[in-house]
């Protein structure tokens, strides 16, 4: 009797311990099956239709969504010329950034992969006045005469040495006494000649004070335009629109819509600068061209506008 007791009660023990067995093991399996499926999304999930799938990781993009929860769905290498540098669950990649824009003087520095865009450098002995990640046009590097002080990099231009040539001052001092003896009465003489010529037409001399350019007659620039582009010139036309306020992507804008043709460039913004300065445009270029040390050239200009049939604005 004894004997069936225990028999029994032995095998209602072993049913027991094989149920916490198997509920053990069951709770084991689904703990590490959640935590492979959450580290299987080693780059973040995103939410569809109700169910959490993994991102595509970089330099790829989402051709079909997961089905199930926290799976990765279907993923495809970006195409040639088109990169994601992030995880994503974008349809498509990103078109890669060219280098070879007209006249931007740009090359390739690391070509586009399907994970990363292209980067660009200025080519040799050009410089770019913004940060060089997001340049868009580089410029030639200045060439110096007398020696360079500091060299041309990736974001500045060069610097020249304006160290002083001895012998060339020496030569110098030597020629203008010997000039000034015989030529300055003739130099007072055209002097008074040429400030005569220019009363009737009530301009200005440029090197009276500052402070009388005021008083110059108004005149209509635009038919003297092509005529005033000869004079002025590229660097100095970007030089009066800088110091006129005019920003820095108009004037590259001027340059692309000419490639090498910097007089058309030219014209192009100095249009756009008289629009700016309407009926003031006439005395504002001459004072521009005065304050800035260009006496030859606001002397060149007023000689343009002095000439006949030239009304008044």
């Amino acid at each position: 009797m004894i004997a069936a007791k225990s028999s029994k009660f032995s095998a209602w023990f072993n049913v027991v311990t094989l149920v916490l067995l198997f509920l053990l093991m069951s709770a084991a399996s689904s703990t590490n099956e959640g935590q492979n499926m959450s580290q299987s999304c080693v780059d973040g999930t995103y939410e569809h239709e109700g169910k959490m799938c993994c991102l595509c990781g970089a330099g790829l993009h989402l051709e079909e969504h997961c089905t199930m929860n926290l799976q990765i769905g279907k993923c495809k290498t970006c195409l040639e010329e088109t990169y994601s540098s992030h995880p994503n669950n974008h349809e498509s990649c990103e078109p890669c950034t060219s280098c070879s824009q007209p006249n931007a003087n740009l090359e390739v520095d690391e070509p586009c992969t399907p994970a990363r865009n292209t980067r660009c450098r200025c080519k040799k002995d050009h410089y770019c006045s913004s940060d060089i990640k997001t340049c868009k046009i580089c410029y030639p590097c200045k060439v110096c005469a007398k020696g360079i002080k500091t060299a041309c990099t990736a974001n500045s231009d060069t610097v020249c040495d304006e160290g002083y040539d001895i012998v060339g001052i020496t030569v110098g001092i030597i020629v203008t006494l010997a000039v000034i003896g015989l030529g300055i009465g003739l130099g007072l003489w055209l002097r008074r000649r040429h400030q005569k010529r220019q009363l009737p037409v009530a301009l200005i001399n440029v090197n009276t004070p500052e402070e009388n350019i005021q008083f110059l007659r108004v005149v209509d620039l635009r038919p003297h335009l092509p005529d005033i582009v000869e004079v002025i010139g590229w660097a100095d036309m970007k030089d009066l629109a800088i110091r006129s306020t005019i920003l820095d992507p108009t004037i590259e804008t001027c340059e692309l819509n000419h490639p090498g043709n910097y007089q058309e460039a030219t014209l192009e913004l100095l249009k756009i600068w008289v629009e700016r300065n309407g009926k003031e445009a006439s005395r504002n270029l001459v004072q521009l061209l005065h304050r800035s040390g260009k006496r030859d050239r606001a002397e060149r200009v007023m000689d343009i506008l002095s000439r006949p049939n030239n009304n008044p604005a």
